[in-house]
């Protein structure tokens, strides 16, 4: 399988590539705690059929000690009991957020005080950031069908 775009092959796409992980260092550095930045970049992947951002997420959280076991229960994470609520209320938070086009009523109120439970702000203000990055990085992906499964821990540092 090839992408429909050689998204680094041209003058405009490796530009923008520059901003937006620019944005996403900003995130990264943030006190978000880095196992809860994969869960959520995780969990948007799957919403959204990116198979590139799944390779490469799940396959970085793992080189940085992930368990197989949460790894494989993100998707069922309401029903999964290795995850803390801090983390529940962040996947929570990232699926309300990832869904909003699917006329699931955007993010409640209810979702949003979880979330306000667990994080101070700067820590909120690098979650919503960080699923609002993702998403865009999951749609790219998804129209250019980017393969997934080759992704290398590492690879774009």
């Amino acid at each position: 399988m090839d992408a429909r775009l050689n998204f680094y092959g041209n003058s405009v796409a490796p530009k923008f590539a520059k901003y937006i992980n620019s944005a996403g260092k900003v995130i990264t550095e943030s006190t978000l705690p880095a196992a809860t930045q994969e869960l959520v970049k995780i969990r948007a992947s799957q919403i959204n059929g990116c198979g590139f951002c799944t390779d490469m997420h799940t396959k970085d959280a793992a080189h940085a000690g992930e368990t197989s076991v949460r790894l494989n229960l993100i998707a069922a994470w309401r029903e999964a009991t290795v995850f803390t609520e801090a983390e529940r209320a962040a996947l929570e938070l990232a699926e309300q957020g990832t869904r909003i086009a699917d006329a699931a009523g955007g993010v409640t109120d209810e979702g949003w005080a979880n979330a306000a439970n667990h994080y101070d702000e700067d820590q909120l203000a690098a979650l919503v950031s960080l699923i609002a990055l993702i998403n865009a990085y999951n749609r790219m992906n998804v129209i250019i069908q980017q393969p997934a499964g080759d992704y290398q821990p590492g690879q774009f540092d």
